[in-house]
């Protein structure tokens, strides 16, 4: 079980990483953007579509990452002062009654929408240059799925916390700056002054 944990929270990190890249790409689509409609003022008629494109793309494809790594909002002012085996009763039970119903929904829906979208050939309404987006409302499905597959690795996660009455936390693969730094810091010290 853990093994399956391990390589499904692998998986959604990797989609939520190779993802993240559609930053890099918005950020230079709306410079570019920006100094072609203020400097050349000649502004294009697809970055608008584009930028809304990634943003809904990295959106949508980074839920299962953030799933896993417990970072969706929560209103835990009393689920925090529980035990780890009560944490993860009432998880379970949640996941059941609102997640996998709205994530198969989801998937179910954006089936439909993909699914027409695709049989015309849809472009984006919102500008003249006629922007593709089937391809985007396939995103829908495809992070329904990922979504359905991390909700089978965390209801694993609950019944292991049920058992153990500890959690098992995702492996660390993002680090904020500010602590690599203090790390850094503190390790060069203490070489210092061993």
């Amino acid at each position: 079980m853990i093994r399956f944990i391990r390589f499904v929270d692998s998986l959604s990190a990797w989609f939520g990483k190779a993802f993240a890249w559609l930053i890099i790409m918005m950020a230079v689509g709306t410079g570019y953007e920006v100094f072609v409609r203020y400097v050349m003022n000649n502004p294009t008629a697809w970055a608008l579509d584009v930028s809304f494109i990634m943003y809904g793309s990295l959106f949508m494809m980074g839920g299962a990452y953030t799933l896993s790594r417990g970072g969706h909002v929560r209103g835990d002012f009393l689920y925090r002062l529980w035990q780890p085996r009560t944490q993860a009763k009432l998880d379970l039970v949640l996941y059941f009654l609102f997640f996998f119903p709205g994530v198969v929904a989801l998937v179910l829906a954006g089936w439909k929408y993909a699914a027409r979208s695709w049989g015309y050939g849809e472009v984006s309404v919102n500008s003249p240059a006629g922007v593709p987006i089937y391809q985007f409302k396939t995103v829908i499905v495809a992070a329904g799925l990922l979504l359905f597959i991390q909700g089978i690795a965390q209801v694993c996660r609950c019944i292991l916390a049920i058992r153990t009455n500890e959690w098992l936390i995702a492996d660390e693969d993002v680090f904020e700056t500010e602590d690599l730094l203090l790390q850094k810091a503190n390790k060069a010290e203490k070489d210092a002054h061993p």
